[in-house]
């Protein structure tokens, strides 16, 4: 008997959801940052046992704060992903449990098991003197999180709960394994619908804009706004290796000089590190062309937004 469903991965901004898709399929699809809002696009990643296949779906943290037009296609990114997926994982930080994450959850559908993944169990403990403080308070939030989701959340629905509560670090190979069996056996039975060697639908060009788009906000930390994003204006092939030209969009003047840094110093450890990143991701050489681009408003137009498939 084998095993093959879609599984979509939800919850508020910052939550690991990324960082969790990418330990579950094993290689890095997802691109992760401190910076909350960091997934924009809907990531497809496939991980194969002898006798299941998980189709994983990684979705933008559900915005709560409408400021613009790009909040809002993020939004629709999420309730599109829940409309045709088998199980939907729930991911909320262990002990926590807040308005936005009550947000989140009166989007889900209460026809579908839903597994509540209680991530970054690593960071609760730490916050705990003694094991006898972490497991009491660990059991309290799970007996909290047990209740129908009209108790906890305000959900609509006054039968609906979580079909499974799954304490768990990303980090850990043995808390990874242990959700995967528990998601096996929400699977419908079918045949695998990737080959085996299949890691993710994304094409090679979609996974360079995300490496370069991840460099900018881990080498700006939280002084450049999310508002920015990688456009690739050329991506071919010059024998085994691949020729990228990229300009990274930006809303102000301020911006741009934050990324270019002093003498140029900054772009170019931008483009280093996402040139390295790349060549181990496509096993090839990369010869990469990274511009800075002002844009004015781009994250509340919707052709600029159609035109990154984000609208």
């Amino acid at each position: 008997m084998f095993r093959c469903g879609t599984i979509a991965i939800v919850g508020r901004p910052n939550m690991g959801k990324s960082t969790l898709l990418n330990a579950l399929v094993g290689q890095k699809i997802s691109i992760t940052s401190r910076k909350a809002q960091t997934t924009r696009h809907r990531i497809l990643g496939v991980q194969n046992r002898e006798e299941a296949q998980f189709i994983f779906i990684d979705t933008p943290g559900f915005q709560t704060r409408l400021v613009n037009t790009l909040n809002k296609a993020l939004n629709r990114t999420v309730t599109t992903a829940l409309q045709d997926v088998n199980v939907i994982c729930f991911v909320v930080e262990a002990g926590y449990f807040g308005e936005d994450d009550k947000k989140v959850l009166k989007l889900l559908p209460s026809d579908l098991p839903v597994v509540l993944v209680l991530n970054k169990l690593d960071l609760f403990n730490s916050r705990h003197q003694t094991p006898s403080e972490r497991d009491q308070g660990l059991l309290n939030f799970i007996k909290e999180m047990a209740k129908p989701w009209c108790e906890i959340g305000g959900h609509e629905d006054q039968r609906s709960e979580f079909a499974e509560i799954v304490p768990m670090s990303a980090k850990s190979p043995g808390d990874i394994d242990r959700l995967l069996d528990v998601l096996e056996g929400y699977l419908p039975e079918g045949e695998p619908i990737y080959d085996q060697d299949t890691v993710t639908d994304r094409s090679e060009r979609f996974l360079a804009a995300e490496i370069l788009r991840e460099k900018v906000f881990r080498f700006t930390g939280e002084e450049l706004p999310y508002t920015s994003t990688v456009v690739i204006d050329q991506f071919k092939m010059d024998g085994k290796m691949r020729r990228i030209s990229a300009t990274i969009l930006v809303d102000r003047d301020s911006h741009k000089a934050m990324i270019i840094g002093q003498k140029g110093e900054r772009l170019k450890k931008i483009s280093t590190d996402a040139r390295i990143d790349m060549e181990k991701l496509f096993d090839g050489k990369v010869f990469l062309e990274t511009w800075v681009k002002v844009k004015r408003g781009w994250a509340d137009d919707r052709a600029e937004l159609r035109a990154q498939g984000l609208e």
